[in-house]
């Protein structure tokens, strides 16, 4: 019971959340871009980022299972697939953004590209930790606590009809 009420103590409102979120995801984004560049003086460029890709994806979402939501330890597979698919789901927002801006101006300047390419990062951020923390990491608060013993059994009844049936929990579990 305690266990459970610690975690969910523990884990940080939506504001608080979503700071982390932006600052965890900011920094090694930032790392990202610089490694990728680096990373590709000596390899291809599309291979560079490829790897660093994969590996900040899987960094971050490290990150926010720990610190941002709280979840209490390492990331599932499970998370690491959900989290990358939403990754995907917010490149494939930007490149769509920016894709129709080219369709829609043949030669858009600087300032427009990037406009349109960080308000699309923007959307796409807000969405990725609407997902991350109501789906990825949520907690399921429906769970109960078990406040006895463990290893109970149940009652299929008993052996001799005219012995009597439990009352209770401590006459059900069996101490550990």
């Amino acid at each position: 019971m305690k266990t459970m009420q610690s975690r969910q103590q523990a884990t940080p409102g939506a504001a608080t959340a979503f700071a982390r979120f932006t600052l965890l995801g900011g920094t090694v984004g930032l790392a990202s871009s610089l490694t990728v560049a680096a990373l590709a003086t000596q390899i291809p460029w599309g291979l560079a980022n490829a790897l660093v890709t994969v590996l900040s994806t899987l960094l971050a979402t490290e990150l926010h299972a720990r610190f941002s939501f709280g979840a209490g330890g390492y990331a599932t597979w499970r998370q690491h697939t959900q989290s990358a698919g939403s990754a995907a789901a917010a490149f494939a927002l930007t490149c769509t953004a920016t894709l129709a801006l080219h369709q829609l101006i043949a030669t858009p300047g600087t300032m427009l590209q990037q406009t349109v390419y960080l308000s699309a990062s923007a959307l796409a951020g807000v969405a990725r930790f609407a997902v991350l923390r109501l789906v990825v990491f949520a907690r399921n608060h429906t769970q109960t606590a078990i406040t006895g013993p463990t290893n109970c059994r149940t009652h299929a009844g008993p052996a001799d009809p005219l012995a009597a049936a439990p009352t209770g929990p401590a006459e059900l579990c069996q101490a550990a």
